[in-house]
């Protein structure tokens, strides 16, 4: 078989994005902090691209430059303006555009005549950096400064830090006696008397082993008689009283029900990790990216820009551009930045009119929930806003995507709006979230001598017409926060 070379036509489509359209769908999906932090990058990168000045530098710039200077409008017309995420076309860069006269602005007052936050009050602002709670100090930390505040030999302290370092984040010596002693070349019993003398430190039960020698510790400044009970239960019935097997317990003890009440309660007020109040978290403060507030009888949608920088293109080098004199390489590099910074100005007032649009058609399709609670939240899917406001799926879930919103309700994550429908007798429909909260009002309402099991909690569900398992029953109880039944029993 001969080989050879031939030329064809071939005659194809194919879908190209463009860097800028690329910009447009990345941005639709940042948060809000990431969405500052790319800002941020490029002021600093695009020297094109400056902050708005405040209104009055604002207004005397306006009156400096000529009113018939030509300029050129940064956003489209409403009926003309092309979407990311649209049916019937995608974000194009505008043609015969004229860079040498361009100046733009992105400020909030534009999305007033949309809907934006210009009738909100410029006062509300997020708590300020400085409010935030620092970074506490860890349960290592407390247990030193005590122990350099004690009066201990150099020995003690040396194997009390290296004691103190095998404390783990619960406030528990998880480290075997004997490997201590290897490295501090110390016989165990002076290892064992060391850690007898830190179990005495705050908190109350800090540096005990396990669970069993946790309470014991807690429990030793009790009263005698209330002590040798308290220590007889934590030694051979925690299980009972974690199972609610109050009978065994009566029956070992030979106490009435009111004592075990009494010794229940005690029990109760213990804690079973020392060290949690000691390097929690550091909390994270939510600031919603839209507001959602009740005017008169009509639910109106505030878009937050505080905090946002307000971009605009430098008048510096939008005059250097209209010197003739000006190098070839110099004025095109100019224009690429121009170009770059309309990308950016436009892709984020796109970003901000289509978070808006679909928070709107939110608020509209799941007004029931805002008006009577969570109870009333219906369900429903991307496509129902998407043919809603004629974008594709994909756009809503990235717009939804780690954005917030505050309504009077509280704060939510917009994708918490988005809930696939469970079979019932409702036309309307019931959403899982609608379940969890009937299920929340059924244990509410139970008889504490005799809770409801999940099987119990099932068939309750069933007689109302939702059709559900009892293993569906068993998850959405856990991600309540809900005990099974045999450990919310209550003593008679």
């Amino acid at each position: 078989m001969a080989l050879e070379i031939k030329q064809s036509l071939r005659l194809s489509q194919q879908l190209v994005i463009t860097p800028q359209l690329q910009q447009a769908i990345k941005l639709l999906q940042l948060s809000r902090m990431e969405l500052q932090n790319l800002v941020q990058h490029e002021l600093l990168e695009n020297p094109i691209l400056e902050e708005t000045p405040d209104e009055e530098a604002k207004e005397k710039e306006e009156e400096e430059v000529s009113v018939t200077e030509p300029t050129a409008l940064l956003h489209d017309p409403p009926d003309k303006a092309q979407e990311v995420g649209t049916k019937d076309g995608e974000l194009k860069e505008p043609t015969n555009f004229d860079w040498e006269n361009y100046l733009g602005t992105y400020n909030s007052s534009e999305m007033g005549s949309s809907g934006g936050d210009s009738g909100r009050d410029s006062n509300d602002e997020p708590p300020p950096h400085e409010n935030l709670a620092p970074t506490g100090a860890t349960i290592q930390d407390h247990l030193l400064w005590q122990l350099h505040m004690s009066d201990f030999s150099p020995r003690e302290i040396e194997i009390a830090e290296e004691i103190i370092g095998n404390v783990d984040e619960e406030g528990y010596f998880k480290t075997d006696l004997e490997e201590v002693a290897r490295t501090c070349a110390a016989p165990v019993p002076e290892i064992e008397q060391v850690l007898e003398l830190l179990q005495e430190f705050d908190p109350p039960g800090v540096c005990a082993r396990d669970l069993k020698e946790c309470l014991k510790i807690q429990i030793q400044p009790f009263v005698q008689k209330d002590r040798m009970l308290l220590e007889t239960i934590v030694d051979h019935h925690l299980e009972d009283l974690e199972r609610k097997n109050y009978q065994n317990i009566l029956k070992s003890l030979k106490i009435d029900s009111e004592r075990l009440k009494e010794l229940a309660h005690l029990i109760s007020t213990l804690e079973p990790k020392p060290a949690r109040p000691f390097g929690e978290e550091r909390p994270q403060y939510i600031t919603p990216d839209v507001f959602v507030e009740k005017i008169g009888e009509d639910y109106i949608v505030f878009l937050n820009d505080d905090g946002m920088p307000k971009l605009q293109v430098s008048n510096f080098y939008r005059n250097a551009l209209l010197q003739k004199e000006m190098p070839a390489q110099a004025k095109e590099y100019i224009q690429d930045k121009l170009r770059s910074a309309l990308w950016l100005i436009r892709s984020i007032h796109q970003r901000q009119r289509t978070l808006y649009r679909v928070t709107s058609s939110i608020v509209k399709f799941q007004r029931d929930f805002l008006e009577k609670g969570i109870s009333h939240l219906k369900p429903m899917v991307l496509r129902d806003i998407a043919e809603e406001i004629q974008m594709h799926e994909s756009t809503i879930s990235r717009v939804t995507t780690n954005k917030y919103v505050q309504t009077p309700r509280g704060l939510f994550e917009l994708k918490f709006f988005f809930n696939a429908r469970v079979p019932d007798g409702n036309p309307d429909g019931l959403t899982p979230e609608g379940v969890k909260e009937q299920i929340r009002s059924l244990i509410a309402s139970e008889n504490p001598q005799k809770p409801l099991s999940d099987q119990g909690i099932t068939a309750l569900l069933n007689k109302n017409s939702i059709q559900i398992a009892r293993r569906t029953v068993a998850k959405y109880r856990e991600v309540l926060g809900i005990q099974p039944a045999s450990r919310r029993r209550q003593m008679l």
